[in-house]
C-alpha cells in the first residue's frame, strides 16, 4: 500500500492529467459519503469543534478560544470537541467539562462536523467537507502573513500544484468560511486579497478583533514562566539567556527521493564557542527537519522547540527572537523584546520564492543581518543594550494594536449570538 502511495505521488508531481483525474475521483468519492452519511443529522446549536494544523497539535486561536469558552459559565452546556491524529497524547483534555477528544477523519470526527453549529479551526479543511447553510465556520488562521499567500503569489513553484490549482484550492476554502478572524486592518486587506473575498462575496465576513491566539502574553505569569521553563529545559535556567530560533520552512529543505534534510546556515558551533557561556538556543524548525537534525552535537546549547505544540510557551520563556520570514515576530512583537532578522537568503525570498507583502528593510523591528558573526554580534549588543524605539512601537501601533489580552471573548461574542 505504501509504495503504491510513492507511485501514485511520483506520477502526479510529473503527469498533470493523471493528477487531476485522481484529485476529481477521490473528492467525488469522498464527498458523496459525506454528504449521505449527513442526511439524516440535525445540527446541534450547543456543539462547538476545534482544530489546530489539521490534528496535528493543541495551540493558535482555536486553543485560545476553547479555554475561554469552556471556562464561562455562559457556554456551560455546549459540547466542545477536539480533533488530533494522534488522540492519545491530548486525552487529558477529556478531563475538562463537557470536553472529547476524537481522531481526525474517524467516523467519529464525520459525525461531529456533520451536527456542531460551531468550527474553528486554523488550517484549510478537506475539499470534501463543507458547512451546511446552518453552520459556521470560522477560519482562525494561524499568523499575520509577511509572505505572500494564495491569490497573491507571484512565483509558485509547486511540483503538485500548479497557479491555477492552488487557486482553485483557495476558492474552495473562500466559498466555505463564514468568518475570518484578523488582528489588524493590514492583515484583513491581506485576507481579502489572498483568499479573492469581493470575488465570491465574503468581504464582510472578516472579524477584525485581535487574535486570540496571543491573549496568553497579557495574561502570562511568573509561576507559568518557571513551570515552562521546567516542562521544556528540565529545569528553571536563571543564568542563561534564552535565545528563540524559529526560522520559516523551506521547500528546498525537501529532496524527491531522499525526504527531509537540513543544510546549517546557522554555525551553531561557532555560536556556542563564543555564546554558550551566557546564552541558550531553543530552536524550533519545522518538525521534519527537527528529525534529521542533530541535536545531540550541540547538548547543552540547542534545545529541540520542535515539539512544543504552543508556541507561546517558547515565547514567554525567551529573552530574544531571531527569526527570518516567519510571521512569528508579529506576535512576538506583543512582548517588547529584542528580535534580530537572520536573512541570508533574503534576495532569493523575496524575489524568486513567495514574496513578501511589504518592504522588510524598512518596516521590522529589529536589524537584518546576513552572516554568523555579524549574527552573534547582533545577539551580544541587544542582550546588552536593548530599547523599545520608534520604530519598534509603530510597527506594533500598525500590527498588533487590538491584541490586549481579551480577543477570544470579542471573537466569540461576534460569532455566537
Amino acid at each position: 500500500m505504501k509504495k503504491l502511495r510513492v507511485w501514485a505521488m511520483n506520477l502526479s508531481k510529473k503527469n498533470k492529467l493523471f493528477r487531476e483525474l485522481a484529485r476529481k475521483t477521490m473528492y467525488i468519492i469522498k464527498r458523496t459519503k459525506y454528504v449521505i452519511t449527513g442526511l439524516n443529522k440535525k445540527t446541534d446549536d450547543k456543539i462547538v469543534v476545534f482544530s489546530c494544523f489539521n490534528g496535528k497539535s493543541y495551540t493558535c486561536s482555536p486553543k485560545a478560544i476553547y479555554e475561554y469558552m469552556v471556562n464561562d459559565e455562559k457556554y456551560k452546556d455546549y459540547q466542545f470537541i477536539w480533533f488530533f491524529k494522534n488522540v492519545e497524547k491530548y486525552e487529558f483534555l477529556n478531563e475538562n467539562k463537557n470536553t472529547k477528544v476524537v481522531k481526525s477523519y474517524s467516523k467519529e470526527f464525520t459525525k461531529y462536523m456533520q451536527t456542531a453549529k460551531y468550527w474553528f479551526f486554523n488550517y484549510k479543511i478537506a475539499d470534501y467537507i463543507k458547512p451546511k447553510k446552518d453552520q459556521i465556520f470560522v477560519q482562525c488562521w494561524h499568523g499575520t502573513p509577511l509572505k505572500r499567500l494564495g491569490y497573491d503569489l507571484i512565483h509558485y513553484d509547486n511540483q503538485l500544484n500548479t497557479t491555477k490549482e492552488m487557486r482553485k484550492r483557495y476558492k474552495k476554502e473562500t466559498e466555505k468560511f463564514s468568518y475570518f478572524i484578523s488582528p489588524s486592518e493590514y492583515a484583513s486587506e491581506v485576507f481579502r486579497s489572498a483568499w479573492n473575498m469581493k470575488e465570491f462575496g465574503k468581504n464582510d465576513c472578516i472579524i477584525e478583533k485581535g487574535y486570540p491566539r496571543n491573549d496568553f502574553m497579557f495574561k502570562y505569569t511568573e509561576n507559568d514562566v518557571s513551570e515552562i521553563k521546567k516542562r521544556i529545559l528540565g529545569e528553571d535556567i536563571k543564568d542563561k539567556k534564552i535565545i528563540l530560533y524559529a526560522p520559516t520552512y523551506r521547500a528546498n529543505q525537501h529532496e524527491s527521493g531522499v525526504g527531509y534534510v537540513y543544510k546549517e546556515e546557522v554555525d551553531f558551533e561557532k555560536m556556542q564557542k563564543k555564546l554558550g557561556d551566557k546564552f541558550i538556543i531553543l530552536f524550533r524548525p519545522h518538525y521534519f527537519v527537527a528529525s534529521v537534525f542533530n541535536f545531540e552535537k550541540y547538548k547543552g546549547f540547542v534545545y529541540n522547540a520542535s515539539d512544543v505544540d504552543d508556541i507561546n510557551d517558547l515565547y514567554v520563556i525567551s529573552d530574544i527572537l531571531i527569526t527570518d520570514y516567519s510571521s512569528v515576530f508579529f506576535d512576538y512583537a506583543n512582548l517588547k523584546r529584542p528580535m534580530i532578522f537572520y536573512m541570508y537568503d533574503l534576495e532569493y525570498y523575496r524575489d524568486k520564492s513567495n514574496g513578501f507583502y511589504f518592504d522588510v528593510e524598512d518596516s521590522l523591528p529589529g536589524k537584518i543581518v546576513r552572516t554568523d558573526d555579524d549574527l552573534i554580534d547582533e545577539i551580544i549588543r541587544v542582550s546588552n543594550e536593548f530599547v523599545y524605539d520608534e520604530k519598534y512601537k509603530k510597527f506594533n501601533e500598525k500590527f498588533n494594536y487590538l491584541d490586549d489580552g481579551e480577543a477570544s471573548k470579542r471573537v466569540v461574542e461576534e460569532v455566537i449570538k
